[in-house]
């Protein structure tokens, strides 16, 4: 399976943080926003992974992530002109696709939980069909909103609906069958002129082909696309992180972890680093996990 991050967008809701700057480069309290929904792809075991952006900042984005080498990555770039909506990643993405199955993760999205690393492996081995995420949320309007029956079969979804039917948000994690790329191609642009990844869902649902699962209590799922959300995601993962010691969504440590890279490796791109607590932690683990 194969990975793509969606990171082009305005990020209007975060101006003037985003004015010079995508939103999926500022920080969420130590790391680069983009590091949280590239640890996901990781942690399910995705090393070919597509960034998509605008032209005015994928050059960052290259000079922040470089080929993805060093993290045992195979890393590619894709130009959005216009922020056309999340389901045009499947169009701009199509050749790196390839008529494989893919996983779509929205730039601003970050997961935490004990057992998400299983979550995620069971997912990307899916292989027909659509699997989309359910989480309880107490303002349901702001998100495109899945209902359930009492098997949790999906029964709709609408995006943002002024009466939701269920208080299930549906994450900004998706994973999709080699099909998604042509299905996404016949799509029609919405009401605002977007290709909407709730109609790509939709179809896969027509088709009776789309799961949903649902995160219970020991995940917890933010994202950060207004300054409030900026900071309580910041402060969610200082809390943590502080609390227990143990970093979330380092890329060093999970491609270390996951054996996509070796000890020697961590070892010189700790050495590479300035001496501060990020590469302090990197030669804690070091030495926590010595042979």
């Amino acid at each position: 399976m194969k990975g793509i991050v969606l990171a082009g967008g305005r990020g209007t809701r975060l101006y003037p943080l985003t004015k010079s700057v995508g939103k999926q480069l500022l920080p969420v309290y130590d790391k680069p926003m983009i590091y949280y929904p590239l640890s996901i792809l990781m942690l399910a075991g995705i090393r070919e992974i597509l960034i998509v952006s605008s032209a005015r900042d994928l050059p960052a984005f290259q000079g922040l992530l470089g080929d993805g080498r060093q993290w045992g990555l195979r890393l590619q770039f894709a130009e959005q002109p216009q922020p056309r909506g999340l389901a045009d990643a499947f169009l701009a993405g199509r050749d790196f696709i390839a008529g494989e199955p893919v996983c779509v993760v929205l730039g601003d999205s970050i997961f935490y939980g004990e057992g998400l690393q299983a979550i995620l492996r069971s997912a990307a081995a899916l292989t027909e069909g659509a699997l989309i995420f359910a989480y309880p949320v107490r303002n349901p309007a702001r998100y495109g909103v899945v209902q359930l029956d009492s098997a949790g079969k999906v029964l709709t979804i609408e995006e943002k609906p002024d009466r939701p039917r269920s208080r299930y948000a549906v994450t900004g994690l998706y994973f999709y069958d080699s099909q998604a790329a042509g299905i996404a191609a016949g799509l029609k642009p919405s009401a605002r002129g977007e290709l909407e990844i709730t109609d790509l869902n939709l179809a896969y649902l027509a088709r009776g082909r789309l799961k949903a699962e649902v995160l219970g209590r020991g995940i917890a799922w933010l994202d950060a696309g207004t300054q409030e959300d900026l900071l309580n995601a910041a402060k969610f993962i200082q809390t943590i992180q502080e609390r227990q010691g143990l970093m979330i969504s380092c890329p060093e440590e999970i491609a270390y972890r996951m054996r996509f890279i070796g000890r020697e490796d961590l070892r010189r791109l700790t050495a590479a680093m300035a001496r501060n607590p990020y590469s302090d932690y990197l030669l804690k683990l070091l030495e926590e996990t010595s042979p």
